[in-house]
């Protein structure tokens, strides 16, 4: 085995995208809780189905580091068929190390649905119940970057926090996955504790932090005041947030090239690229200008991975961002 600078850990999964064209979206006076709908009962055409594979958060985010120029790998597992077989040969494509890959006897691999609507989706999901087991890892890495797992994973959390605290040269960033977010803070104090950096919207914030507050900078401190170093909280086209020890940022979106086509992946290929730019030795800030930019070219295509950037691409798009695309310190 290798050393490497980023670690990814994650459960990995092919996605089935359904593209729908006979639906309706109905959200609150707000314009939150969303929901899509369809005539039940019925069949309900559709345009087209693209399975996507090897994808997820900590898959997306092992991907985006090694087109950024880390040498990274992915802890995750898999079931011993077909559909892990070809998850495990596209990680090799895309030049992520599969040394900490397990595959497991007799089970499948995670397989999504996406109902796609318009420029957004609704994910169908189910975690298999795999028998989590954190790996031995020959060199510690600089980063590890910490995402979605299924529900019998909570132990698994605590293996994951405790070599941290054993290799405290090792910083983690955390983006915490469906399951995560809903365990709560309390329950996942140990892996906050831990953090150099967690990243979520602001849904997800206000779940975490069992809270209704709507002002940004309040968002941002008490996500830090359960320990981690670092905070962004992304607030969709409005923008995104950063805290650290040393005061608060906003950062606006990167223009779109043209209309989105599919939102799949776009906070992992922020927090990927933002936690890449530290890694290579970027500050806060920088990594804070890069993280858009890796967004808005995920959105361009259909799945999480075939948009992120390799460095070169996405430093020629900041050399061409408009005057106003740079962090302000709030």
């Amino acid at each position: 085995m290798k050393s490497y600078d980023f670690i990814a850990v994650g459960d990995i999964v092919t996605d089935a995208f359904i593209r729908l064209k006979d639906a309706k979206v109905n959200c609150d006076i707000n314009n939150d809780n969303c929901t899509i709908t369809m005539r039940f009962g019925d069949k309900i055409p559709y345009e087209q189905v693209v399975e996507v594979k090897a994808v997820g958060n900590a898959a997306n985010a092992s991907v985006s580091a090694a087109r950024l120029g880390l040498d990274s790998a992915l802890v995750t597992d898999l079931g011993d068929d077909q559909h892990g077989a070809d998850i495990v040969n596209k990680l090799r494509e895309e030049k992520v190390g599969t040394d900490f890959v397990t595959v497991h006897p007799g089970k499948t691999s995670n397989y999504h649905y996406v109902l796609w609507y318009e420029d957004d989706r609704t994910i169908l999901v189910k975690h298999e119940d795999f028998d989590y087991r954190w790996p031995t890892m020959p060199a510690a890495p600089a980063w590890l970057y910490f995402s979605s797992l299924g529900e019998n994973s909570l132990a698994y959390h605590q293996a994951l926090a405790d070599y941290v605290k054993a290799n405290p040269e090792v910083k983690l960033a955390f983006q915490p996955g469906t399951f995560q977010i809903k365990l709560g803070a309390k329950k996942l104090k140990n892996i906050y504790e831990v953090s150099e950096i967690v990243f979520m919207n602001t849904e997800e914030a206000r779940r975490v932090l069992e809270t209704k507050e709507t002002k940004i900078e309040k968002l941002l401190s008490g996500l830090r005041q359960l320990g981690p170093k670092m905070a962004v909280v992304t607030d969709g086209k409005a923008g995104a947030y950063l805290s650290t020890g040393k005061g608060n940022w906003f950062m606006p979106p990167y223009p779109d090239p043209k209309p989105p086509l599919d939102r799949t992946g776009a906070g992992d290929a922020f927090a990927s690229a933002f936690t890449a730019a530290l890694a290579l030795g970027e500050t806060p800030e920088t990594a804070l200008a890069w993280a858009p930019i890796n967004s808005m070219s995920v959105v361009q295509y259909v799945g999480a991975q075939e948009g992120l950037l390799t460095r070169s691409q996405l430093l020629d798009h900041l050399a061409k961002a408009p005057a106003n695309y740079q962090p302000k310190k709030l």
